[in-house]
């Protein structure tokens, strides 16, 4: 299997899926990938590739064989009782009362990590302080894990790391599971980030990312280092795993507890983010950068969260960032290309004048909101701006158009459309600060406040589902409450109809109740044992289709006589009884009236009697 193949594939899996697994240790992922090769009968990377292809139902299982999630509550417990009795006490010791408290789980699989800082937090600053201070996010690529780690109900077996007095005190069971209390779940927001693509969240107290960067080769964990240091406050802490080891960045974080694996952000700013501070005090852009620098400065326009290109002033496509190149499906063959020639150019809106424009006036241009479809996704809306890149008031050494996604906001615009000239000053004054080549820094932190204000967005929407959810449980109650009243209601009835039927029995006499369509209310039990017919056998069945040794059909009379017009009326007939005796039975048909006073005719009640024959001879 070649190397070439294997480099494709990961591209492919970049371009098709946005996973970008470039930056993974190459031994471990191949043997991920021939793990799924064998499975499904491939040889090659190549014929894999084919069948990801053919077979897209295969990127899961591949996904869930790469993305290996494991986690648990306190972890290595030595490095957690480290943070509960050190490091988390001093940092609220450095915080003021009202202070907000910033964490993030980078890589969170799961939750249990993100779950078991919360607990620490809740304990040290008791739990209304934790729910008014504490904002904690968990974020990973899995969607799946993240997914898990949203429901909050995990298995005894998954607790099992967890202390006894701290599962009593914020797990609840959900059936034979155990849910993480829902007043302090909502301080926990966990999210999709991709570590080597998405801008980090940034003002952080602090930074848990532990067994995730040794899946990466050197490079990329320095990358991803370089985007902790920034995100972190000046003061903040970083956790990595027990198996990690701080390779470079040295001068960037201090040890707390080695061992432990527990770092303290250096307070001194890195050289290229200086010089980019210096840019939004109004300081010129120095072209003059090592290739150190360089470097940096190219990588952090790759990972831009903004799709960026750039034109040089002969109308050539001189870059394209990762974002855009995924877009818009843009190959970096494509470089060096009169951009005019590109789809680019009027697709999905007219951007060759805007260029132009931008060149020759040296000044920034709006060219608007517009919609874009890629092959693979939904559409976006995205606002698109062509920016010339000058240094030191030279010629524009091109132009830079970034479209910035704004499709989660479309609805927020329409609504606050009178604002909307104030909002474009504020823009173009925060943009004004950033006309030069070296702005990517800014950049990522405008594109994490669109992630903060997104995931802020997210907890209301969660708060407001937990509102409705105690709505419908003080619904439930009350259905609860009517349903026990109506159960006592039932019972109540019960014992009347058992009553009733005691009063039945002691007569001594078969009575059967009809309504006025002549179907059978009642049938007591002497009536059951005359004509051998069970009660359930009976109710609700017509007087005259029952199957018994009495005639019904010559009670007609009577019946109509009490049904129609009240009267009562006694009939004697002969009757065959469940023993197969001949029997005379006498039978009184009375009107069954309602009680309201209004006398209406609710049905009829007879009453039937049973005498042998013999006693009744000589009296037909």
């Amino acid at each position: 299997m070649s190397d070439a193949g294997f480099e494709a594939l990961l591209e492919f899996l970049k371009r098709a899926r946005g996973f970008d697994f470039t930056g993974y240790k190459r031994p471990s992922l191949e043997r991920r990938f021939r793990r799924r090769m064998d499975a499904v009968g491939c040889e090659s990377f190549s014929d894999y590739l084919d069948f990801l292809e053919v077979h897209p139902d295969e990127f899961e299982q591949l996904f869930n064989t790469l993305l290996i999630n494991v986690t648990s509550f306190f972890r290595d417990i030595e490095a957690w009782e480290v943070m509960r009795d050190t490091v988390v006490p001093e940092l609220l010791e450095r915080r003021d009362d009202e202070e907000q408290i910033r964490v993030w789980s980078a890589g969170c699989a799961s939750g249990q990590e993100a779950y078991s800082i919360a607990m620490i937090l809740a304990d040290l600053l008791g739990q209304e302080q934790y729910r008014e201070r504490v904002k904690i996010y968990g974020t990973d690529i899995d969607e799946d894990a993240l997914s898990y780690a949203r429901s909050a109900i995990y298995t005894a077996k998954e607790l099992e790391g967890v202390p006894a007095e701290l599962r009593q005190k914020y797990f609840a069971r959900a059936d034979k599971r155990f849910a993480f209390r829902t007043d302090l779940r909502r301080t926990v927001i966990f999210g999709r980030n991709n570590l080597l693509q998405d801008a980090p969240i940034s003002r952080l107290d602090l930074l848990l990312c532990r067994n995730t960067l040794m899946y990466f080769t050197a490079e990329t964990q320095a990358r991803i280092l370089r985007h902790f240091h920034f995100a972190l406050g000046s003061d903040g802490t970083l956790m990595l795993g027990k198996s990690e080891m701080m390779l470079s960045h040295r001068d960037a974080f201090k040890p707390v507890d080695l061992k432990q694996r527990i770092f303290r952000r250096d307070g001194r700013t890195p050289a290229l983010q200086s010089r980019v501070a210096g840019l939004a005090n109004g300081d010129h852009l120095d072209l003059q950068l090592s290739e150190d620098e360089r470097q940096s400065r190219d990588a952090a326009m790759e990972i831009g969260p903004h799709p960026q290109v750039i034109v040089s002033p002969s109308g050539l496509l001189t870059f394209a960032n990762l974002t855009a190149r995924t877009l818009f499906g843009i190959s970096i063959d494509q470089f060096g290309r009169p951009f005019s020639e590109l789809a680019l150019s009027y697709q999905p809106v007219e951007l060759r004048a805007p260029v132009e424009e931008a060149l020759r006036e040296r000044r920034r241009v709006a060219v608007g909101e517009v919609s874009h479809t890629p092959k693979q996704g939904e559409e976006r809306r995205m606002e698109v701006t062509v920016t010339p890149l000058i240094a030191n008031g030279t010629m524009p050494l091109g132009a830079l158009i970034v479209f910035e996604d704004v499709t989660r906001y479309a609805t927020l615009q329409r609504e606050l459309e009178g604002n909307r000239r104030d909002l474009e000053l504020a823009y173009e004054e925060l943009q004004s600060t950033i006309d030069e080549l070296e702005t990517t820094n800014e950049e990522l932190q405008s594109a994490n406040e669109e992630l903060q204000t997104t995931n802020e967005e997210l907890q209301s929407t969660n708060e407001e589902l937990e509102t409705m959810n105690e709505e419908l449980q003080s619904t439930n109650e009350e259905l609860e409450t009517i349903n026990d009243e109506l159960r006592d209601r039932t019972n109540e009835l019960n014992q009347v109809n058992e009553f009733l039927e005691t009063i039945l029995t002691s007569l001594g006499l078969a009575v059967t109740v009809i309504d006025r369509d002549q179907r059978i209310q009642i049938w007591n039990e002497r009536a059951q044992d005359l004509w051998g017919l069970r009660q359930d056998e009976a109710v609700d069945h017509h007087l005259h289709s029952l199957d018994i040794g009495l005639p019904t059909e010559r009670l007609v009379p009577a019946l109509r006589a009490a049904l129609g017009a009240g009267a009562r009326k006694d009939v004697e007939l002969e009757a065959v009884n469940r023993r197969g005796r001949a029997i005379v039975c006498q039978i009184t048909v009375m009107p069954l009236v309602s009680g309201d006073g209004d006398s209406e005719v609710r049905g009829a009640i007879v009453l039937m009697n049973d005498q042998p024959v013999a006693e009744t001879d000589g009296r037909k």
